[in-house]
């Protein structure tokens, strides 16, 4: 299916907003993000976005799922955009609710080109993205002072038309003291390996964040060299994003400092 590119009528009304809806914390959407919730006439939402952040939808708007999880599309890429250029002729205010931050890795720049090429009104609403988010409510800073001072966001999963034919994961283990990977505990195996073939060491601390800023987020700590190993032993599973270097070595001091749990009496 192709996007229809035709320029809308202009006597359309509707506007389509890119809304980043977070990693999934609802005390995270931004108040931007919230108002237009509450006031759209359409929402067109990802897989990822939370139930907390959906119930904050007006009962007024029509809720539409075209969410993405590996393997499962309830609508393909080309038909959501369509879908948000034919809602935008009839209705206001479109709300295209996107996990994380529309810009990062989340399609937001794609969309927006088709949009705009239809003729239909776009603005976009950032969102905090799991990337830096996961991390800080795991207690590891991107970035500190004594540990890294640069960082590199980077997918670890991509389609099979990519524009280039994958990412020189060899060239990413000297491109900064932190690497992030969203999308990639599927391809964990092959990633490490690259890392590790280019001569990062196998000792590097790495740590993957399930769930991220949830109630149930789920961390799994360790090296490159045995991070496989501890995901089989406890069946540790997407989404999650992965944050490899030293600055993983400030995990314990939040896991230390929160509050122990008292047995019972």
């Amino acid at each position: 299916m192709t996007v229809d590119s035709a320029p809308a009528s202009a006597d359309c009304l509707g506007k389509v907003y890119l809304v980043g809806a977070g990693p999934g914390d609802p005390g995270l959407l931004t108040l931007k993000g919230k108002t237009l919730l509450e006031c759209a006439d359409v929402v067109v939402y990802d897989a990822l976005v939370s139930s907390e952040i959906l119930a904050m939808i007006g009962e007024q708007a029509e809720q539409i799922h075209a969410g993405k999880r590996r393997g499962h599309h309830s609508l393909l890429q080309a038909e959501t955009t369509q879908l948000l250029i034919d809602k935008a002729q009839t209705q206001a205010v479109v709300v295209r609710l996107k996990g994380g931050d529309p810009f990062v890795f989340g399609r937001g720049g794609e969309e927006m080109e088709d949009l705009i090429r239809a003729g239909v009104s776009v603005e976009i609403i950032p969102g905090i993205t799991a990337g830096i988010a996961a991390p800080a409510y795991a207690g590891i800073p991107v970035t500190h002072r004594h540990y890294s001072s640069s960082v590199t966001f980077v997918t670890g999963h991509e389609p099979v038309d990519k524009y280039r034919p994958r990412v020189n994961w060899r060239a990413m283990a000297e491109a900064s003291e932190t690497l992030v990977i969203y999308m990639g505990v599927y391809n964990l195996p092959h990633i490490l390996s690259e890392l590790q073939a280019a001569g990062k060491d196998p000792e590097t601390p790495i740590a993957l964040v399930r769930w991220g800023t949830r109630p149930d987020q789920a961390e799994l700590v360790g090296t490159l060299a045995d991070i496989l190993a501890q995901m089989e032993a406890t069946q540790f599973e997407a989404p999650a994003v992965a944050v490899i270097g030293n600055v993983v070595n400030l995990h314990h001091l939040l896991a230390e400092s929160r509050p122990k749990l008292m047995p019972r009496q």
